[in-house]
């Protein structure tokens, strides 16, 4: 049978790599999940941003609702005096 002699020196450098080795696979799956996390959250923001910037375009021109709404008051009016000349004018 194949025996396998090593000096307590020997065993103490191998058990030293293989726990190396452990941190560095448990480094390695941290800074992996550490990336994904940052992947997702750049598209999220990337996202967020997008939509920002459409609500911006979308309610740049609110403002003048207000004027809009006033003037469509003052055409109604217009439309209401028109609408009693011509009612006079045929009656």
């Amino acid at each position: 049978m194949f025996e396998l002699a090593l000096s307590t020196n020997q065993t103490l450098w191998w058990v030293t790599l293989a726990v190396g080795l452990v941190v560095a696979l448990v480094v390695w799956a941290l800074l992996e999940a550490l990336r994904r996390t940052v992947l997702e959250v750049d598209r999220t923001v990337e996202e967020l941003w997008t939509m920002g910037k459409r609500v911006a375009q979308n309610t740049a021109t609110s403002h003048t609702l207000r004027t809009t709404v006033d003037r469509a008051g003052d055409l109604l009016a217009e439309l209401g005096e028109h609408s009693r000349a011509q009612r006079g004018e045929d009656g």
